[in-house]
């Protein structure tokens, strides 16, 4: 299990944003998986995918290595942020534009101020 972590470690520390997911960011899997990195793309976030449905030990391997259970899961500058529902939560509160700020990582501002709009207004 030590070559696997090894791997996913030096994924999530060369990357500034990585999304572990089922499928890749332009054909997502999952419904989940899609509502993520909806949001990334949406919010113009460049970020690497790691499609877990290809490598059997990626997959089983990052939810012990993140001591998370479930897929997808959205790491920043090498800090796991959460899943679909806490990055959800995240965009809608401004957290992740908070965190995304303080990383110095890029986004469109007024995208992520437009996932907000839409969600009041549903």
């Amino acid at each position: 299990m030590s070559d696997i972590n090894t791997k996913i470690e030096k994924i999530v520390q060369d990357n500034d944003v990585v999304l572990f997911m089922k499928g890749t960011k332009s054909m997502p899997q999952c419904g989940f998986s899609s509502r993520v990195a909806g949001v990334l793309n949406f919010m113009a976030v460049e970020y690497t995918d790691v499609n877990v449905l290809e490598d059997m030990d990626i997959r089983e391997g990052i939810k012990a290595y993140s001591e998370w259970p479930t897929i997808p899961q959205l790491y920043i500058k090498g800090e796991f942020v959460g899943g679909c529902d806490i990055v959800t939560e995240m965009t809608l509160s401004g957290e992740l534009d908070e965190m995304f700020t303080a990383q110095n990582v890029a986004f469109d501002v007024e995208a992520a101020g437009k996932i907000r709009e839409a969600n009041q207004e549903a």
